[in-house]
């Protein structure tokens, strides 16, 4: 293994055995339990570690996994860099996109801090609770990401500290007990937690994150692992818990500007900063790589709102035709999610660029550096919203805020309108789509309502493949992990 990071995350070299390979190698650096884990800043380090190994996944692969497979994505001017696999819905054993290897390395930091900061002397008792609280929920949310891309899971709960196959080698558990562990950890890091304030710029695991996090999960398993009523009703207390924190809803455009990180609406976000790790990919790659390819037709003013490009991959993947043509123009989130690259009359259309994510320019380059938000106030609205109609009540409140702040002036011609469970859950997804649009939710929305095989081209009319709502595993992580059967379904 290859790294760079410095001491207050060094132990990740040793005690992830590897990073991506950490299954299958032994122990290389000099750090061991017995010279690191001695003070609070050893601790600290570690729990750094998590949010630094977290951020390389949402440099892309979170992106990945929460939209590509969904409506959303197309290929554009520049070709497909193989993301087309995902959209068009061919992913296999042989191609199969992001693998678990590096959540599971973040599982095993987290099990590393909730192993060691107990036997810890801390002046303030709540230093030490604030941590294995955050650590608990990181383990969830891991967990959480990980049965919901490949079902039952390798069940791992104490840290890989030595070479021995028959600690490493398991085989998955069943989706059933990896919930339980979600739940249950969701459970400890809420007694830990010492308040309900956020951590500076909202980009850490706080308690109003934990009870989103909470709701989230519990939406999931009482539509789709039979928690029915009680799940419904514990996720909307959790819901209404992180309303008493201070959150609010602000002008939509101005949440992801990358000079207005850890806003009010922001309840836990991934960092990013000039001169640290990484970039986020998926936004460069919606972008040109040179600013003379757009064609002579598009007007100035267009190519003054892109703005200066970066080298790399070009425009290789855009949002698709479908999803935009459902955009109202008196909608603002339109204007703030996307922009249609084009000339002045729309008749000729060349691409399209997403305007969320689309950081600073530094030194002449853009930098796509804006922070990836996990969970933000209007994602509590809309699941506050869905729980209140699983268990019959009426979600107009929390929809008419939503879309106040959508339409301004023009909201008259766009109320909502209390119905039928079955119509209230379809305007709550498509009130989704407007809303979250690249924010890396759609995929999992599509499972939790049921609407994958009904709402993506490619999905469509292929019910009886129900495999395909998982992600296969690829041969190198069968080749490693050889009590791991191979997500049912996908070819062997």
């Amino acid at each position: 293994m290859k790294t760079t990071l410095k001491i207050g995350i060094a132990l990740l070299s040793f005690l992830i055995l590897g990073c991506e390979k950490h299954l299958d190698l032994s122990p290389e650096s000099s750090i061991t339990k017995g010279s690191f884990w001695k003070t609070p800043e050893d601790v600290e380090g570690a729990v750094n570690g998590m949010y630094a190994k977290l951020r390389n996944e949402s440099n892309l692969n979170l992106f990945i996994w929460g939209e590509a497979r969904s409506e959303m994505m197309e290929g554009s001017v520049a070709g497909t860099l193989g993301y087309d696999r995902y959209y068009n819905q061919y992913i296999s054993q042989v191609s199969p996109g992001p693998q678990w290897s590096n959540m599971y390395a973040l599982i095993d930091i987290c099990n590393l801090v909730l192993k060691y900061a107990p036997n810890i002397s801390y002046t303030q008792e709540d230093d030490r609770n604030n941590a294995l609280g955050q650590a608990y929920t990181m383990r969830a949310y891991a967990y959480f990401t990980l049965v919901r891309l490949f079902g039952g899971v390798p069940l791992r709960t104490e840290p890989l500290e030595s070479y021995d196959p028959a600690t490493i080698q398991v085989p998955r558990t069943a989706k059933d007990k990896i919930f339980e562990l979600i739940k249950s950890d969701i459970d400890k890091a809420l007694q830990l937690f010492p308040n309900n304030n956020f951590s500076s710029g909202r980009a850490k695991w706080s308690k109003p994150a934990l009870n989103t996090l909470k709701a989230d999960v519990y939406l999931w398993t009482g539509k789709l692992e039979g928690g029915g009523d009680d799940d419904f009703l514990t996720a909307l207390t959790a819901l209404e818990a992180v309303q008493t924190a201070d959150v609010a809803l602000i002008n939509y455009a101005d949440v992801f500007k990358y000079a207005n990180k850890g806003n009010k609406e922001v309840i836990m976000a991934i960092n990013y900063a000039l001169n640290e790790s990484g970039e986020m990919e998926f936004a460069h790659n919606m972008y040109l790589a040179n600013a003379g390819d757009l064609p002579s037709y598009v007007p100035q003013t267009q190519k003054d709102i892109v703005g200066t490009p970066k080298p790399g991959n070009g425009n290789v993947w855009r949002i698709r035709k479908l999803v935009r043509d459902q955009f109202t123009n008196d909608d603002v989130r339109k204007a703030a999610t996307y922009i249609d690259v084009q000339s002045a009359d729309g008749t000729q259309y060349y691409t399209n660029y997403g305007l969320k994510f689309n950081g600073t320019v530094d030194l002449g380059l853009r930098r796509f550096l804006n922070d990836w938000i996990i969970y933000r106030y209007a994602d509590v609205l809309l699941m506050k919203a869905e729980a209140k109609n699983a268990l019959e009540q009426d979600p107009s409140t929390e929809m008419e805020e939503i879309r106040r702040r959508a339409y301004g002036t023009n909201y008259s011609s766009h109320i909502f309108v209390n119905g039928s469970k079955t119509a209230n859950d379809n305007a709550i997804l498509k009130e989704r789509l407007f809303e979250f649009a690249l924010e890396g939710k759609r995929w999992w929305d599509l499972l939790r309502f049921q609407k994958a095989f009904t709402l993506v081209p490619a999905l469509q009319g292929r019910q009886s493949e129900s495999y395909l709502l998982l992600w296969p595993l690829s041969s190198e992580v069968r080749s490693r992990e050889v009590l791991v059967d191979q997500t049912p379904g996908y070819t062997q």
